[in-house]
């Protein structure tokens, strides 16, 4: 099978568009067949960085997909009323046409089709058989990365139905044409089977470490694969898996250090999470440089920073329900440092620089995994008990920031997974959880501001499906009640 396909180069930019589906096929700005394009392994690897750039996009992982997760929930006030800012997904005001319900839908099928172009050019490509696994347990990554992001927004979340609900469109071959547009949309429980399949073979694929600490830090290894996985079986309600997995990350007692593959770690600062990219906690994050930049209005800082340095979109809830004003998230804790004032508002300053700056984008932090862990320790401990070690790895995130803290003391169970759940909030606070944490403990979204709380069985719970997907397709099914 011939086809064509783009070189890319990790820091290269991509658009799409959300007007019809051909948008959703590579548009290549260099034609080459696949027998030019994977004929060596310097460009087998350049079309691994084409992936890569392909999630970093302004709708994906630089920034809109963690800002679209965290403003549905309650820790964020919208500031500017600016519709292309994510002020309709705040306040839960979305149609099928919404900018970002059309553009993060393409996006990723532009990663997942990019994905499933590179797996078959690779599978015939004259390379070296080690670098050609390697190389195909990334694109697998990749895509299953994208296929995640997907679920969170468009999907109901797993334990409605135990996965029997609609999920996407599942798409595994290549698509370099027009045509191919009737497709119905698979179980929930389909598309986390893939998700599942595509991180088991990329854990065997993928190589355990990298040259240095910015390739382990922005491509995939063995850890990488294993801590998504993590993720993925939390929001399963897969305790027993999600445990098997972050066992092979987390230890059983501190110090707090990955024992195989990359030296992934508890990181003794919190602060120095953000300023040095790559530490080892810092398991995958999206790099930016001043010459490859998010794009305005793309980039956390953009959203969290007031004035010069960015839009100053979203205030922290500072009142009512918010994490920010928790009384038991003590003044001294350094997480605290984060959240300054500007004016009458408070930001989360965790990207300090301007959009057009080099702060990265983190995707996945060790410090993730560990509550994931503790959380799957908490919840499989039998009976009301405290399972010992869960509690272990929540005192330990607490006091890594606030060492003065003493250590939690749960009455039973439910009132550990509880902190647990609450820690995530200040822990994670920005970086794009809280819709997957409400959704996935069957929570209804809290009320904030003007915006009234979305009940679980509401339509307004999930994103409806791009409009542009519909036009083409007529056998992909809209989510009730849009």
């Amino acid at each position: 099978m011939k086809f064509k396909i783009i070189i890319y180069t990790l820091l290269a930019g991509i658009i799409v568009s959300s007007c019809d589906k051909s948008k959703l096929e590579p548009i290549p700005q260099t034609f080459l067949s696949d027998a030019v394009a994977f004929s060596d392994s310097a460009r087998c690897v350049q079309q691994i960085n084409g992936l890569y750039a392909a999630i970093k996009t302004g709708q994906m992982l630089a920034g809109r997909y963690m800002v679209y997760q965290d403003v549905r929930g309650e820790e964020f006030i919208n500031l500017t009323n600016n519709a292309v800012t994510a002020w309709l997904t705040w306040q839960f005001n979305l149609t099928a046409s919404t900018n970002e319900v059309q553009g993060f839908w393409s996006a990723c099928y532009a990663a997942i089709n990019r994905s499933n172009v590179v797996i078959a050019g690779l599978s015939s490509a004259p390379i070296n058989g080690t670098l050609k696994t390697n190389l195909t347990g990334e694109a697998k990554f990749v895509r299953a990365v994208s296929y995640f992001m997907l679920m969170q927004l468009y999907a109901r979340p797993f334990s409605d139905g135990n996965g029997s609900s609609l999920g996407v469109l599942l798409k595994l071959n290549p698509e370099t044409s027009g045509g191919n547009n009737i497709q119905a949309r698979t179980t929930a429980s389909a598309i986390y089977t893939q998700i599942l399949a595509d991180l088991n073979a990329a854990e065997a694929e993928l190589p355990s470490t990298y040259a240095n600490s910015t390739l382990t830090t922005t491509r995939a290894h063995k850890n990488t694969a294993i801590a998504l996985k993590t993720r993925v079986h939390l929001n399963m309600a897969n305790w027993a898996s999600v445990i098997t997995e972050g066992n092979k990350l987390v230890p059983t007692a501190a110090p707090w250090n990955a024992s195989i593959g990359v030296a992934n770690g508890l990181n003794a600062s919190i602060a120095a999470v953000f300023t040095n990219y790559t530490t080892n906690e810092s398991i995958f994050s999206m790099p930016f440089t001043t010459l490859n930049v998010p794009g305005t209005q793309n980039g956390l800082g953009w959203y969290h920073n007031p004035g010069p340095s960015g839009g100053g979109e979203f205030g922290l809830n500072l009142t009512g329900n918010g994490i920010a004003a928790d009384p038991n998230w003590r003044m001294v804790d350094a997480r605290r440092s984060f959240n300054q004032v500007t004016g009458t508002n408070t930001f989360v300053r965790k990207w300090p620089k301007a959009a057009a700056d080099a702060d990265w984008s983190p995707v996945i932090r060790y410090a993730e995994i560990m509550l994931n862990l503790a959380e799957a320790l908490a919840r499989n401990e039998a009976g009301t008990a405290v399972n010992a070690r869960g509690l272990a790895i929540l005192n330990a995130i607490r006091q890594r920031s606030d060492p003065t803290n003493p250590n939690f003391t749960p009455a039973d169970k439910n009132a550990l997974v509880a902190l647990i759940l609450n820690e995530r909030r200040i822990e994670l606070l920005g970086e794009g959880f809280r819709t997957s944490d409400i959704a996935r403990t069957g929570s209804a979204f809290p009320a904030k501001g003007v915006v009234s709380s979305i009940a679980p069985g509401t339509a307004q719970y999930i994103w409806p499906i791009s409009i542009a997907e519909l036009l083409v397709n007529t056998a992909c099914q809209q989510n009730p009640g849009y």
